[in-house]
């Protein structure tokens, strides 16, 4: 009797749920209802089986308990046709519900309108980027083969079509709003998922192979975008924006973007003009960037130019040293905004890199061995021996002071660094920062670089990792 009263409280307390639980769709921005349609007549179809099946064992269990007084027996039955085919017929009006509709659904999915705007996604440990087409309209060809530090999307120059393509290497993607968009989806290492809750669509992203996926916007706002495949260690990271635009709006957006000609116009950074315009920095950093612990000066000497243009860009846009609590980082941002332009930002960048690399000659008393353990989520993006990569926007670590990365990790853990809207890779590191639980264990991982020979991590500079 007691199992009679929980299956019915169980039917009852699900239904309850279902109908006031505070979990339920986010507010649809595409045009695919017929996804959500979808999904509740499975949840139809099914929640009646399990209320009817449910209940069905209550009442028989009510009905047909023991009576010892009546001294009543089961009547075993192997077989009934009739209770048989009922049962078959049933089931398979059910299972053709679920599956019809979503056979429909897919028919749809799969045929994207041929007017449909294209654009393409790529998924990579642990970033999204996006390639969108130019005025002429359509997508040049790509090859992996072609992917390097200066064409991130490994875009063919020899395609004409390809010249125009805008490059976009944010997290953040903005589209027109009532206009269908399919996205080609590539990845660059191993599997990924695009996945956006409001428009109702996701996709897998598989190395060696372009899937994809459409919609048609139907709400401005800017949405989440979440990588729904487990990615290795950053895969809680890899997050993403994208922007519902009115089309003027978008417009403004995009002639704001880099153009693949443009990026391939961008030279290299002059070491001799750099070098004419380090002595500013040279009053803290000094003459050979070795830092100067009393002026809160990090090492730079050495760190990989793409690197240092972009802290030293985030400084001048106010995206790195504006945060109240960043004391150091106020004092270098001015000094930044003393650079005129990017051209500038290259040249000296390219000079600080040019600098011999100097070991570190501060100690860290510390658990190095708890440390190496810590250290292999670290290694996952700057590289086993500490010499960062470009792929995966990670910095070269051996060599550098222990002062400055415990205060790095600390504030990357607070929230002090890595939380402006337009930093494109600092939200990755302030997540990730949060594994390590205090102090203790930011000083034992840092005591592990400390240990890291800065002759084996002198990584080429301009190259990306392995068979990128």
């Amino acid at each position: 009797m007691l199992l009679a009263v929980v299956l019915v409280v169980l039917v009852v307390g699900s239904i309850a749920f279902h109908f006031l639980s505070p979990w339920w769709f986010t507010p649809i921005a595409s045009h695919w209802q017929t996804i959500d349609d979808t999904i509740n007549i499975t949840f139809w179809v099914t929640g009646a089986v399990f209320i009817a099946v449910n209940l069905f064992m209550a009442y028989a269990i009510i009905k047909y308990r023991h009576r010892p007084e009546e001294n009543r027996r089961a009547h075993y039955e192997p077989e009934n046709s009739k209770l048989e085919l009922w049962l078959t017929v049933v089931t398979a009006i059910g299972v053709a519900a679920i599956l019809a509709p979503g056979l429909y659904v897919w028919a749809q999915f799969v045929e994207p309108p041929e007017d449909a705007w294209e654009l393409e996604v790529v998924g990579e440990q642990w970033r999204w980027s996006y390639r969108l087409p130019g005025k002429d309209g359509v997508l040049g060809t790509s090859s992996v083969s072609l992917i390097n530090i200066n064409n991130h999307f490994g875009v063919d120059p020899d395609d004409e079509n390809g010249q125009d393509d805008v490059l976009v290497t944010s997290n953040i993607l903005h589209i027109p709003i009532g206009k269908p968009v399919r996205f080609w989806l590539r990845s660059k290492d191993v599997l990924h998922d695009f996945a956006v809750a409001e428009f109702r669509v996701k996709m897998d992203l598989v190395p060696g192979l372009v899937s994809y996926l459409w919609f048609t916007p139907t709400l401005t706002g800017t949405f989440d975008v979440l990588c729904e495949e487990l990615c290795g260690v950053g895969h809680f990271v890899m997050r993403g924006k994208v922007v519902v635009d009115e089309e003027a709006d978008f417009q403004i957006w995009l002639d704001d973007q880099i153009t693949f000609r443009e990026s391939q116009a961008i030279g290299s950074g002059d070491i001799a003009v750099g070098e004419s315009l380090y002595p500013v920095c040279a009053a803290c950093h000094g003459p050979s960037g070795e830092g100067n612990v009393a002026l809160n000066s990090p090492k730079i000497s050495g760190q990989h130019h793409w690197y240092l243009e972009q802290q030293i860009r985030n400084f001048k846009h106010g995206i790195r040293g504006s945060h109240k609590d960043d004391t150091y980082g106020q004092q270098m941002a001015p000094m930044a905004g003393l650079l005129a332009d990017d051209t500038a930002i290259r040249d000296i960048s390219a000079y600080i890199s040019s600098l011999p690399k100097i070991a570190a000659d501060d100690e860290l008393i510390a658990d190095v061995a708890h440390g190496k353990k810590l250290y292999v989520t670290c290694a996952t993006c700057h590289g086993k021996m500490g010499e960062g990569k470009y792929a995966m926007n990670a910095p070269q670590l051996s060599g550098q002071e222990s002062w400055y990365m415990i205060r790095q990790l600390q504030n990357f853990k607070a929230g002090v660094r890595g939380r402006h809207a337009l930093d494109l890779f600092g939200p990755q590191m302030f997540s990730m920062a949060r594994y390590l639980r205090d102090d203790d264990d930011i000083k034992d991982v840092v005591a592990y670089i400390n240990t890291l020979p800065l002759e084996k991590s002198s990584a080429i500079h301009n190259s990306v990792a392995g068979g990128r």
